[in-house]
């Protein structure tokens, strides 16, 4: 099993296009939840400069009931990146079937999300910062769960 990334109503197309090439390039799929705040798709990516498209395993779901149902039936971890995360990243350990979840960039994840994770954990700042672009975040994140799990590409 590959780690996943997974995106909560994403607002911001050039976000989502980030991510999904990071994926391409760390080898890990990304999940759209929608509602989005732009209209997904290839076309979509395009314009927001992702060529990488084609290099990326991604898929769409209509609701996060859809996803979770499916992310349940796998067998499948759901972590969520949250700013109240008590799990510091640096001190959690990733497994290989995780799903990890980042929040819409102008609302995070509604609380029925928040408690149908497996795992909250959160990114240590500076105090007195609010929080890190989501497309950053999932990049830090990501790339510590490959290293963990012994994934990274060589």
């Amino acid at each position: 099993m590959t780690l996943r990334i997974a995106l909560y109503c994403p607002d911001i197309a050039q976000n989502a296009g980030a991510i999904l090439r990071t994926g391409a390039c760390l080898g890990a799929e990304v999940h759209i939840i929608e509602p989005a705040g732009f209209p997904v798709g290839d076309a979509g990516f395009r314009r927001a400069g992702m060529d990488y498209i084609d290099q990326v395993v991604w898929r769409r779901h209509a609701s996060f009931a859809a996803f979770d149902a499916e992310r349940r039936s796998e067998g499948r971890r759901l972590v969520l990146l949250t700013t109240t995360g008590a799990e510091p990243l640096f001190g959690f350990s990733f497994e290989p079937q995780d799903v990890i979840l980042f929040g819409r960039e102008s609302a995070g994840v509604p609380p029925e999300v928040h408690d149908a994770a497996d795992a909250r954990v959160r990114i240590p700042m500076r105090p007195g910062v609010r929080s890190l672009n989501v497309a950053v975040s999932a990049g830090i994140v990501l790339a510590e769960a490959l290293r963990q799990t012994g994934c990274l590409p060589a």
